[in-house]
């Protein structure tokens, strides 16, 4: 889908949610270029382009003759930024980076159509790029954004902690992944008191999946809201066990998607739900106290759809656009398609995005760097965004939230919070 710093990656969450800004401008070189491409992106995007000998972009800056100043923000702040910037007479940014669940037709009007860009100086070899993400930004018909990263949810877990417990191999249900989670609620030969699993609370990726895991939804793609409201009732009511087992945190309220990344290093959680690209970080030497350790494996459905229909994990997608109101777009454009060639696509995904091209993940170069790239590919098949975009999507989001939130703290019965969701979101869906 979710940072405030390089060692801090977005979260898949996906989807939009957090709060918390990260405002950061690139450092100019020492001679001015004669052109400035102002950005405006997450710190994420920023980062994995890479710097100093390893930055991705020296090429394309010396051909131009122009320097790239971004201004980045965490993921709402920056959407609504972004938006602000594209409403106004004219703007100074040429590339603003849009996340996949909030273009709808108002939102993608305020954007540049990139069908002629790419007729007249095309993206190399653009069928690479994953066709389900193109989907996501074509509106109306019009090519909105380019794809240029995807966040696809995986279940982590530490093999460590699993083995304290007499756990020898991680689960392939959900059913398994909740008495694992009870069992690997312990305090460790370490002496950490240990929850089972760690989730942030402000963040609908979690309660989708868990609903996704038992054959239902919170929003199908084509807006039906909760097409299934038994499974999301299951889903909840699994949440809401795990709480009272102790094996969710006691702070469950006021738990961040931060928190599940410093949690699962500091071995004070088993299970965590991250983006794939997180792999790296949590297995970080300078960070983790169990490096090398730290595994992912896909997000498991129940025993009661296995075999019948496949897990679809949640994946946040990020995509390159051009504000319509944007003054140098033929620099805005290049900048685009260098960013999506195969080579700098390729070199962020070793710096830690989630690459969009298909031919990326048979590199041997990413595969000895990610060991998780083959199950990230698997589960990308089928993963699809947390909800549809539509104009109220992110009041739905939260409405659904607070409701989810009451179910799993027991404040609520998960049927009447259930009744809740669909009577106060009911009015937001398009008619």
């Amino acid at each position: 889908m979710s940072n405030k710093s390089e060692a801090k990656l977005t979260r898949r969450a996906f989807f939009a949610g957090s709060a918390g800004v990260a405002a950061t401008l690139a450092i100019g070189p020492a001679r001015a270029a004669s052109k400035t491409l102002n950005v405006l992106s997450h710190k994420v995007h920023q980062t994995v382009l890479g710097s100093g000998d390893g930055d991705l972009m020296a090429g394309w800056r010396k051909a131009n003759d122009a320097e790239i100043a971004f201004t980045t923000f965490d993921s709402n702040p920056l959407q609504d930024r972004l938006f602000r910037e594209a409403s106004l007479k004219e703007t100074e940014y040429g590339v603003g980076y849009l996340i996949d669940n909030r273009p709808t037709s108002q939102i993608a009007a305020l954007f540049e159509p990139l069908d002629a860009y790419q007729s007249q100086d095309a993206i190399e070899d653009f069928a690479d790029i994953a066709p389900g993400l193109v989907q996501g930004m074509t509106v109306d018909g019009k090519l909105i954004g380019i794809p240029v990263r995807h966040a696809t949810q995986g279940l982590f877990y530490n093999e460590a902690l699993l083995e304290e417990a007499g756990i020898s191999a991680p689960p392939t249900t959900l059913e398994e992944l909740i008495e694992q989670a009870k069992k690997t609620s312990f305090t460790s030969k370490a002496g950490t008191p240990v929850t089972g699993m760690v989730l942030a609370s402000d963040l609908a990726v979690f309660p989708v999946m868990f609903a996704r895991a038992y054959g239902g939804d919170f929003i199908s793609p084509d807006l039906k809201l909760v097409p299934n409201r038994e499974a999301l009732e299951q889903g909840l009511a699994a949440l809401r066990g795990m709480f009272e087992a102790g094996s969710l945190p006691r702070s469950y309220a006021t738990t961040k998607n931060d928190d599940q990344v410093t949690w699962l290093q500091q071995g004070r959680a088993a299970f965590t739900v991250l983006p794939f690209a997180r792999g790296a970080q949590l297995n970080n030497a300078e960070q983790s106290k169990f490096p090398g350790r730290i595994k992912a494996v896909e997000f498991p459905g129940s025993a009661a759809i296995k075999g019948k229909m496949p897990m679809a994990s949640v994946v946040e997608a990020w995509a390159m656009a051009i504000p319509r109101n944007a003054k140098d777009k033929a620099l805005a454009w290049s900048f685009i398609r260098e960013v999506s060639s195969k080579r700098v696509t390729l070199g962020m995904a070793i710096n830690g995005n989630g690459p969009v091209r298909v031919s990326s993940y048979a590199d041997a170069g990413l595969k000895a760097k990610n060991p998780l790239a083959a199950v990230e590919a698997k589960v990308l098949a089928t993963a699809r965004g947390a909800f549809p975009p539509f104009p109220e999507a992110a009041r739905a989001q939260a409405t659904f939230l607070e409701e989810v939130q009451l179910a799993v703290l027991g404040r609520k019965p998960v049927k009447d919070a259930v009744s809740a969701i669909i009577e106060r979101i009911k009015p937001m869906m398009p008619a």
